[in-house]
């Protein structure tokens, strides 16, 4: 269990060549959304903006921050700024569409943190992050993709289920009644989010046992890998534990501890291995279940532009926990990538 307080890489002399910082959020118009749920779970993104905004002012140099809409693209060509903090997790509220901003940012020569156009587009597509799992042999639950109700058929693997939208972010879509225990559950659950949202979704075999959160985070020298066991405080349904968005409103429902010695090594190396080949960069948050029965962990989720800021967000915490404050998450971040306009070519 890791107890040593890890010291990430900060360029200073970087940091003084950053004349304006730009943070760009997404912009949430309450139209672009199909349903209440997720325009209020995108929404704090703009309260979360002007956090980072301030912690960027405190290292002594200019920001300003640029909601993603239509004039997104020309405000960052005129004013140029020397680095871009990249919070935009939709656009017109669809998460796929959320690649085009470092794809914009590419083509302009710009500098970003966080993840690039591939790497977003694979961390956006749950059917295609397990299939990149399945095929480089990291664990992740039996799963059934359902494209629309044509293919809405019975799961052919043993229960308990848990449905889950393909291409949203964190629980949207996941209520307290998510698990489910009977294949006629299942599909009408299905039809259910299909007929809400419109876009494909997932079965996925849900597992018991302890949920990790595994954060990796590249300073440009090292890459850590940061893991927490997530202890939860409530069972939304009164049976599994897991993080249902009725969830998010409740005070510590879950709280984060170091992971027991036994099971750290193994996550962190396979942490390491699906950062690279889902082609992530920068940072990225893992949802992993260690299985009671045979101690296996499993791959859940990824998030590769996970929620940063100052706050309570999970990547926040898990750092924290090994003694890495935000200040110095941003002062790496930024240092890392103000020196080097060009990314490397994308594979």
């Amino acid at each position: 269990m890791a107890t040593v307080k890890t010291k990430l890489n900060i360029d200073k002399e970087a940091l003084k060549e950053i004349k304006l910082a730009a943070v760009a959020y997404s912009f949430v118009n309450k139209e672009h959304f199909p349903t209440e749920e997720a325009y209020m779970a995108e929404k704090e993104v703009e309260d979360r903006a002007q956090e980072v905004l301030e912690e960027i002012k405190k290292l002594g140099m200019e920001a300003k921050s640029y909601p993603a809409d239509q004039y997104f693209l020309t405000n960052i060509l005129v004013d140029k700024p020397d680095v871009v903090v990249n919070l935009v997790d939709t656009i017109r509220g669809k998460d796929k569409l959320a690649s085009a901003v470092p794809a914009f940012l590419e083509y302009a020569n710009i500098p970003y943190t966080g993840c690039g156009t591939t790497g977003m587009v694979i961390g956006s597509n749950r059917h295609l992050f397990k299939e990149l799992l399945d095929y480089n042999k990291i664990p992740t639950p039996e799963y059934k993709f359902i494209k629309d109700l044509r293919s809405n058929t019975a799961p052919s693997f043993e229960p308990p289920y848990i449905v889950k939208l393909n291409e949203s972010g964190g629980s949207m879509g996941i209520d307290n009644h998510a698990v489910k225990e009977t294949a006629a559950q299942v599909m009408k659950r299905v039809e259910e989010l299909q007929g809400d949202y419109k876009i494909p979704v997932l079965v996925e075999r849900f597992i018991d046992g302890p949920e990790i959160t595994g954060i990796v985070f590249d300073d440009g020298k090292t890459r850590h890998v940061f893991l927490a066991e997530k202890k939860y405080r409530i069972k939304p349904d009164g049976k599994h534990e897991y993080t249902s968005i009725e969830s998010y409103d409740i005070p510590n429902a879950a709280k984060f501890k170091f992971v027991e010695e036994e099971q750290e090594k193994k996550v962190a190396e396979l942490c390491l291995k699906a950062f690279e080949i889902l082609r992530f960069s920068d940072y990225a948050k893992f949802d992993i279940r260690v299985d009671q029965k045979d101690m296996t962990p499993y791959f859940l989720d990824c998030n590769p532009n996970t929620a940063l800021g100052p706050g309570d967000q999970p990547m926040t915490q898990v750092m924290h926990l090994h003694g890495v404050e935000f200040e110095d998450i941003i002062a790496s971040l930024l240092g890392k990538h103000v020196k080097s306009p060009a990314r490397p070519k994308e594979i």
